[in-house]
């Protein structure tokens, strides 16, 4: 073959591509970027999201505008479902969801309508750990005390990690915590709590708290008795770690199986079947504006951590757990059903 021949070959090739640079601008600059998320307003991850939105579409091609569209239902589920079957597999909308639901599948099917390992995954702004906490004088401070008498806890819906976790706690570490569903997402958790309609939460965000009510943790009016995460944070060393309490090697395996997801605490994801230049684009913009100092200084601000995990690495974590052995994944199963009323 030529060497004239040769470059015609390229030329078309390089010609024919869809997603140059310039297009990929004019793209977004019309599109713009929408961010999904699962929750109603006003809780850990739509604070995190209009904080994203206020920065990312420096990082995007074009500089367009980055939107916030809330569509809570089904713990998230209703988010999770609609960026993989219906949203655009274009690279204008990502969407973010409650951390137990990437591995939902894993334990209840049911009103699952997408493929964890086929999701296009952007990453996580922050690891997290979730605390059990009650409101201050409600007697709860233990896990004594949540082992004696019931505590009652709100959640967004059964698939949710705040109904989730309570029946992690309940079948592993035998306390009777009660789960009342029906709530719009964490912002709704604050003020139940505050309205005095539950006792405390069986798994808020320390993000969620540092951000939402910052001085609950600093006045210490709240009672924080257990950690739900692989590792403690630094703001309560003393409080216990779930993984610390297991009675048998067993359960310490369930519970890192159902606790990974707060690796990936805060996961945004794309459709799936994403061309490729357009899902590099929205990793490398997620992470360049996780790097962004002004984001920084204002995440200090909002209480929000910032320990970013890439798309790859959210996918390792979900292959693992995916590839648990059939008996690790029927106990973590029964842990996390919701057990009959």
């Amino acid at each position: 073959m030529s060497k004239r021949v040769v470059v015609s070959l390229l030329g078309a090739l390089l010609f024919s591509t869809p997603s140059s640079a310039s297009s990929l601008a004019d793209f977004y600059k019309s599109q713009g970027l929408t961010i999904v998320v699962g929750f109603g307003v006003g809780g850990g991850y739509d604070v995190y999201s209009r904080a994203l939105a206020r920065h990312w579409g420096r990082y995007l091609p074009g500089n367009p505008t980055v939107v916030v569209r809330n569509m809570p239902g089904a713990g998230s589920m209703t988010a999770a479902n609609y960026i993989y079957t219906t949203a655009p597999k274009d690279g204008s909308q990502v969407a973010t969801f409650s951390r137990s639901i990437p591995t939902q599948p894993l334990f209840d099917a049911q009103g699952v309508q997408f493929d964890a390992l086929k999701m296009s995954w952007i990453g996580s702004p922050a690891s997290e750990v979730s605390v059990v906490f009650a409101q201050g004088g409600k007697g709860f401070k233990t896990i004594e005390d949540l082992r004696a008498r019931p505590m009652v806890v709100p959640a967004s819906g059964l698939a949710a990690d705040s109904a989730v976790y309570p029946f992690v706690v309940n079948a592993l570490l035998g306390t009777k915590m009660k789960v009342v569903t029906g709530y719009r997402g964490s912002g709704d958790f604050m003020l139940a709590i505050e309205r005095g309609e539950v006792d405390g939460t069986g798994g808020s965000s320390v993000s969620t708290l540092r951000s939402t009510r910052p001085a609950w943790i600093k006045d210490k009016s709240i009672d924080v008795i257990l950690q739900l995460a692989l590792r403690k944070h630094s703001d309560f060393p003393d409080v216990p770690l779930i993984t610390d309490l297991a009675a048998s090697e067993e359960d310490r395996q369930v519970i890192q199986l159902i606790f990974s997801r707060q690796e990936i605490a805060f996961p945004f994801a794309a459709p799936p079947g994403m061309p490729p230049d357009r899902l590099k684009v929205l990793r490398d913009s997620f992470h360049a504006t996780l790097k962004d100092p002004v984001l920084a200084e204002e995440a200090d601000k909002l209480g929000l951590e910032i320990s970013p995990v890439s798309g790859e690495e959210t996918l390792k974590i979900l292959r693992e757990a995916y590839a648990a052995s059939p008996k690790l994944i029927e106990l973590a199963r029964a842990a996390v059903t919701p057990p009959l009323q």
